[in-house]
């Protein structure tokens, strides 16, 4: 035998084997995707230009049937061991049944490392319910008993697969079966905890955890990061900051993980002096700040509006020796873009790259979208221009994020160019796509087109979802279609899905312009009584107010007025203007509204809505009804505090002279 080994120079070179070595090359290299070809020699010539066989069958059966005739040398266990390797790193598992059966007749001893081999590979192929078979045929058919070791692996499967409610059937189904007699170790719980974490039962993956010494387990830190997560997700930071000081008392030290797990928690809430404090606990641990605690800090100002302290993070990252990365400059980026600061996005994307940092498609999707919100559509095109020229290929996002802005800008012929574009270069258009070109179509008043790009989206088999049933209602109502409005609404609610406040306002507000007032405030009432995400907003409000001011109904419209005031959302210039209206022209004598609108400040201020009550006070000033100097006194208190007044001062010294 001859090993033909064909290399960079169109050369073959011979290798001559002994039956014994080209037994166990076989065995070994025949599955893995080297580039080398077996031949006898010199009946069967190597294949021409060195292309493999096409479909090259099992070697299993001929290599056993040769071994005898391969003198002293004797298939062993790590052969077979080697084989299952092989053929489970390309997910052959026909082959590797081939070599249990082979396993099975010889009588050879099943070792747990080869099954383990097996379950890794159901997980990459994503094939978890093969690996539970597997596991529970380890016993019946190839009399190898399981260990925790088997069981981590199948659960670990499992969960990888996203089916956490399989994983606690799982996992109740070994550690109550006692004649398997497998007792969970620390691995086990730590994977059940993040099981009941992902299914939001974070009050039974307490009480998994607290059951762990009972097991004689004793948790380590990835039991304790796994359970913060949880109850940081859960929105439950005391008692996830809590184990920081319990863990520690027990004997386990936090690392950088644990660390990073709680400061963002706090971060995505809010509470930044805390999410402070813990860096600074990280420092006193010895555990350094890396660039995800950085990027989590940075993440957290940039929700709080805080840029430019995030800026100046940046800096003190460097200084720690931690490199900003992409994910750190597009945080900043898009916090910028979301202040309406693309301007100063577009100098940190040119600070970035003089960083030898390549921005990604989803730095170039915010600031392209925020320049387009910015009316700079120009300057949006040009930032298109200049990616592609710096190499950066555009994806589904990047491309739907281009459709968005022309259709913003009105030029929906454009973004319909787009998106031929889009498809030719075979990135497929996605339901936010599809929204954009609707949405636009209505806007310029082609509602016909908007419909056909619906049908589209059907015909493409692009998933519908509540956003675009939202766009279709709210435009079909707009252009007074209010029948067809209607049979989309009935097919929404019959595929499950749920309106969102802008399907809600723009139904209610086609019932009360076609006059159909109490059907308006049925959908309304049923409104209230859905969940947050459906609650009627101030535009829902003012749809109401209109529709019955314009009937007389200033009683009814005030008594709805204090449930808005009551479920805590403030009115704004368009609630006053409908109120002051129907009192100037539906109220014998008119009256000028100055005594109502100075009579929401007060109730405003008595609720401590401040920002609210200013907002009222400057339309009364617009339309030149000053109010009561007693109200004018309650307004200056609550806007100018003393602490914030010497804040402010303070800022301005320090901007001067410093």
């Amino acid at each position: 035998m001859v090993l033909i080994i064909p290399t960079t120079k169109k050369l073959n070179i011979k290798i001559y084997l002994t039956p014994c070595k080209l037994f166990a090359l076989q065995a070994l290299f025949y599955s893995s995707n080297q580039d080398f070809q077996l031949a006898k020699t010199p009946e069967k010539p190597h294949l021409e230009n060195n292309e493999f066989e096409p479909n090259p069958p099992p070697i299993a059966d001929e290599i056993f049937r040769c071994s005898p005739k391969m003198g002293s040398f004797k298939v062993g266990d790590s052969t077979f061991y080697n084989l299952v390797a092989n053929y489970a790193s390309v997910g052959d598992f026909g082959a590797i049944e081939m070599v249990f059966d082979r396993m099975k007749r010889e009588k050879r001893v099943f070792l747990e490392k080869v099954f383990i081999l097996v379950f890794k590979a159901y997980g990459k192929s994503h094939l978890p319910e093969k690996a539970v078979e597997l596991f529970e045929r380890m016993v019946g058919d190839y009399q190898c008993r399981p260990s925790v070791r088997s069981f981590n692996s199948v659960l670990n499967v499992i969960i990888q697969e996203g089916l956490f409610d399989r994983a606690l059937e799982f996992f109740k189904y070994v550690i109550g079966n006692r004649s398997m007699n497998i007792l969970p170790n620390v691995l086990s719980f730590n994977l059940i905890i993040k099981a009941n974490c992902k299914l939001g039962l974070i009050d039974r993956a307490v009480e998994v955890f607290r059951e762990m010494p009972v097991r004689k387990c004793v948790p380590d830190v990835f039991t304790y990061c796994t359970l913060m997560d949880g109850l940081c997700k859960e929105n439950r930071l005391d008692e996830a900051v809590s184990l920081l000081d319990e863990m520690q008392i027990e004997g386990c030290f936090p690392n950088s993980a644990t660390f990073n797990v709680l400061i963002n928690g706090l971060c995505k809430k809010g509470d930044l002096t805390r999410a402070a404090k813990l860096v600074e606990n990280m420092f006193l641990k010895g555990c350094v700040p890396n660039e995800v605690t950085y990027n989590t800090l940075l993440h957290g100002l940039c929700l709080a509006g805080k840029l430019d302290k995030a800026i100046s993070l940046i800096n003190r990252m460097v200084s720690n020796k931690c490199v900003p990365n992409d994910i750190t400059f597009g945080t900043i980026i898009n916090g910028l873009v979301k202040q309406r600061r693309a301007a100063d996005a577009a100098q940190l994307l040119v600070s970035m790259e003089e960083r030898g940092q390549r921005a990604n498609q989803y730095v170039y999707s915010s600031l392209i979208s925020g320049l387009f919100k910015e009316k700079k559509s120009e300057e949006a095109i040009r930032m298109w221009k200049e990616m592609t020229e710096r190499g950066c290929k555009p994806n589904t996002v990047l491309y739907s994020t281009l459709v968005d802005g022309f259709c913003k800008d009105g030029k929906v012929d454009e973004a319909k160019e787009i998106l031929s574009e889009m498809r030719a270069r075979g990135c497929i258009p996605n339901a936010f796509t599809y929204c954009s070109l609707m949405r636009g179509y209505f806007q310029t008043g082609n509602g016909q087109k908007a419909i056909l790009m619906w049908k589209e989206m059907d015909k493409e088999s692009c998933m519908q979802n509540e956003v675009c049933y939202s766009v279709l209602i709210h435009g079909l109502c707009g252009d007074g279609k209010l029948k067809e409005a209607t049979v989309i609404w009935k097919q929404m609610l019959s595929k499950g899905y749920s309106p969102d406040v802008v399907a809600y306002s723009s139904m209610i507000h086609g019932f009360c312009s076609s006059g159909l007032v109490e059907q308006g405030l049925k959908l309304f009432n049923e409104m209230i009584c859905k969940e947050p995400s459906s609650q009627p907003d101030v535009v829902t409000y003012n749809i109401i107010f209109n529709a019955l001011c314009k009937q007389s109904s200033i009683s009814r419209a005030i008594d709805l007025l204090n449930t808005m005031l009551d479920r805590g959302c403030d009115p704004d210039l368009v609630t006053c203007n409908i109120f002051l209206k129907c009192l100037q022209e539906n109220v014998n004598p008119p009256q000028d509204g100055r005594e109502f609108l100075d009579e929401l400040v007060l109730r405003l201020c008595k609720r401590q809505r401040t920002i609210g009550a200013s907002r009222i006070v400057e339309v009364m000033l617009q339309k030149f009804l000053p109010p009561k100097a007693s109200t004018w006194e309650k307004v200056v208190k609550e806007v100018c505090k003393a602490k914030r007044i010497r804040a402010a001062i303070d800022k301005c010294w320090t901007d001067l002279f410093i």
